[in-house]
C-alpha cells in the first residue's frame, strides 16, 4: 500500500519526518539532455507524451474512417461531438466551423495535460506550470483579436470594444480604459491565472493528503496510525474530484475562448 500511494502521489518521506509539498515540485530538474537547448524536465516529457498520445488516438480514430465505426472511431466522434455540441453550436453557431480545429485541439489538449495530475508516474499536470496555460491563452488572445479586426476592420473594432454606445461622452475617460484593460490585458490574464491556480491547488492537496496517509500509516506510532484512514479517504476523494476539474478546466477556457472570438467576430459587442 505505502509503495502504490508514492507512486502515485510522486512523493517519498525522509527519515525526518513528515515533510509537506513544496512549490519546488513543480521546478523538476533535467533529466534528458542537460545542458543543452533541448533540455527536458520531468513535466516537458509529460507534456509530449500526452501529445503523442492524442495524435495517436485522433489518428487512429479518422485514419480510416468506416460507415460502420469501429469502437476508435467511436470514441473520436464522440470526443469531438462534445465540443462541437456543446460548445462550437452553442456560442459560434454558424461561424463555427472556422474556429473547429482549433477549439476542439485546446479542450482535448488542455484535458490530456490537466489529467496528468492523477495518473501514476506522472502525478502532475502540466498546466500547473504557468508556461502552458499563458502560451494558450496568448493564442486565444491573438485569434479573437485578429478575427474582430478581419471581420469588422480595425477602427470599428476598437471603436466598439472602447467606446461602448449610449455613454456619455465625458463619461468616456473613465469607461475607455477600463474596456481597454478588461478586454486587451485581463482577459488572457483570468484565462491563464484560472488554470494554473486550480491546477496547482489540485495537485498540493493530493500531495498533502498521500504523502500524510503514507507518514501516519509507516512512521507514526500509536493511535496516530489510524489518522492515515480519513487522510485516505480524503485523498482518494480529492482524486476523483480532480478529474472533474481536469474536464470543467478545459471546458471553461475553451468556453470562454469561442465567447471571445464570438463577441470579436459581431457587428455589434
Amino acid at each position: 500500500m505505502g509503495v502504490n500511494l508514492w507512486a502515485f502521489a510522486g512523493v517519498h518521506l525522509s527519515g525526518d519526518g513528515f515533510e509537506p509539498p513544496t512549490i519546488g515540485e513543480f521546478f523538476p530538474g533535467p533529466i534528458l539532455f542537460a545542458d543543452t537547448p533541448y533540455e527536458l524536465s520531468r513535466l516537458n516529457l509529460i507534456g509530449l507524451i500526452m501529445t503523442a498520445v492524442l495524435c495517436l488516438f485522433f489518428f487512429a480514430a479518422f485514419s480510416k474512417t468506416r460507415f460502420v465505426p469501429s469502437a476508435v472511431q467511436n470514441l473520436g466522434e464522440m470526443a469531438v461531438d462534445l465540443v462541437q455540441n456543446s460548445i462550437i453550436e452553442e456560442v459560434l453557431g454558424h461561424k463555427g466551423p472556422r474556429y473547429a480545429v482549433y477549439l476542439t485541439s485546446m479542450f482535448w489538449l488542455l484535458f490530456a495535460f490537466n489529467i496528468t495530475g492523477i495518473i501514476p508516474f506522472m502525478h502532475i499536470s502540466v498546466t500547473s506550470v504557468i508556461g502552458l496555460p499563458l502560451l494558450l491563452a496568448f493564442i486565444s488572445w491573438l485569434i479573437f483579436n485578429y478575427e474582430g479586426i478581419r471581420v469588422n476592420g480595425l477602427g470599428h473594432y476598437l471603436k466598439t470594444n472602447l467606446f461602448p454606445p449610449g455613454v456619455p461622452a465625458p463619461i468616456y475617460l473613465l469607461v475607455t480604459p477600463i474596456e481597454f484593460i478588461s478586454t486587451f490585458i485581463l482577459r488572457p490574464v483570468t484565462l491563464t491565472i484560472r488554470l494554473l491556480a486550480n491546477m496547482i491547488s489540485g495537485h498540493l492537496l493530493l500531495v498533502l493528503f498521500f504523502t500524510a496517509t503514507s507518514y501516519f500509516l509507516f512512521d507514526s506510532e500509536g493511535i496516530m496510525k489510524l489518522v492515515a484512514i480519513p487522510s485516505y479517504v480524503m485523498g482518494f476523494a480529492f482524486t476523483l474530484f480532480e478529474v472533474l476539474v481536469a474536464f470543467l478546466q478545459a471546458y471553461i477556457f475553451t468556453l470562454l475562448t469561442a465567447v471571445y472570438i464570438d463577441g470579436a467576430t459581431s457587428a455589434e459587442h
